[in-house]
């Protein structure tokens, strides 16, 4: 018998029955901060596996209607496979090759922005000197711990995803092999449960399968128009190199709600060190917050249109700790490792409310005790007080 138990007799059976008291909450909730900090250090000590992984998942759930309409074709398996892959670094290589060819126009500008560069930080630490009185050297090493940080930061992210062995050899041999064992690996998720349960795993995975195909083709369409909206709008305002800015600010934004913030200052800052005034900075922030209210009230509810919803605050949160975690690669992964949990806990009775929290659909009929009595009465407060 163990320590935690105690065993008792039933009355009517006589039969001896084993009882496991809950622990009290000062001993649970200790033991769950404990688990959850031992999980979350597992995952950012084996982050150079993990996340290779969990890219090339992602990818794979993404070529699999392709790989299936070869399947049906009667195309070899393996064939079908490495075809299927093929497609896919043709389009990658593409748009890097289109990229490169961007930025090598880009380099032949660099000794003139580097210049104007330094002639307005000069200008921007006399102001904030005369102003703010923050001397010249604070704000030299402010700006030198800044850039420390932020070295450590991408530094990180490189040496995990975009690594060159990670991108080269590691995520298209994972690809490779997720489809190849495709039926071993939904077999044995389906062997894990009792059979009562199968329809609902079944569910359960292929709603995972359609939110993930949903949320990245979707994603992949939102980024394509948000590039030539960019594009269009800084070439009307003359930026120079509107084409590799707008690009570039439309892969930022795939980074929920932080991504976008950043992808304005990049033109913003080309402005103010090509141009002279503060008219062409201020109709950039303008355009691009046109282009933003474009994005968040109609092309993604239209083109992502992903199954499952996760509300603004959830997204933030879980974004942050991504980066916290894995760098820019743990953003991108975030939201659909949420929208993974939010099926499962959509599920499970028990967990349903957890899933409810991860959702953007807001309660029909709230509690009237959590509410404000304003919002579920007509009466005034101070007459239900006088009751």
């Amino acid at each position: 018998m163990g320590f935690f138990t105690k065993r008792k007799q039933d009355r009517d059976t006589g039969i001896q029955i084993t009882e496991r008291p809950a622990f009290p909450f000062y001993i649970k909730a200790p033991m769950v901060i404990i688990g959850l900090y031992l999980f979350f250090y597992i995952l950012f000590l084996l982050q150079d596996i993990i996340v290779p992984f969990a890219f090339a998942g992602l990818i794979a759930i993404l070529l699999n209607p392709v790989y299936n309409k070869l399947q049906k074709w009667k195309v070899n398996k393996i064939i079908a496979i490495i075809l299927t892959i093929l497609l896919a670094v043709i389009i990658v290589v593409s748009i890097l090759l289109f990229l490169s060819a961007q930025i090598a126009q880009f380099s032949e500008m660099l000794p003139q922005l580097k210049a104007k560069s330094l002639a307005l930080w000069h200008q921007l630490q006399h102001w904030l000197s005369v102003t703010f009185g923050i001397t010249t050297q604070k704000q030299t090493d402010m700006v030198n711990e800044a850039m420390n940080g932020s070295k450590a930061y991408v530094g990180r992210t490189l040496n995990t995803v975009f690594g060159m062995i990670s991108v080269v050899v590691l995520i298209p041999i994972y690809v490779f092999l997720f489809l190849f064992y495709k039926p071993l690996i939904l077999n044995f998720i389906y062997e894990l449960f009792d059979e009562d349960n199968s329809e609902q795993v079944a569910e359960i995975l292929q709603e995972t399968k359609t939110a993930i195909q949903s949320y990245i083709v979707g994603l992949m369409i939102e980024t394509t128009i948000i590039a030539v909206l960019n594009s269009i709008a800084l070439l009307l305002l003359g930026v120079k190199y509107a084409i590799l800015i707008g690009v570039i600010g439309a892969i930022l934004n795939l980074i929920p709600y932080i991504g976008g913030i950043i992808a304005i200052a990049l033109p913003v800052m080309m402005s103010l060190i090509t141009k002279e005034g503060f008219t062409t900075p201020l109709l950039i922030i303008g355009a691009y917050g046109l282009i933003q209210f474009i994005d968040n009230n109609i092309i993604v509810p239209k083109v992502v249109s992903s199954k499952v919803s996760v509300n603004a605050l959830i997204s933030i949160v879980v974004v942050l700790l991504g980066g916290t975690l894995w760098g820019v690669s743990g953003m991108f992964l975030s939201i659909p490792f949420v929208a993974v949990l939010k099926i499962i806990f959509d599920r499970i009775e028990e967990l349903k409310p957890w899933g409810k929290l991860l959702g953007d659909k807001m309660p029909a009929k709230p509690p009237p005790q959590v509410v404000n009595v304003e919002e579920t009465d007509d009466e005034p407060a101070d007459k239900k007080e006088n009751e």
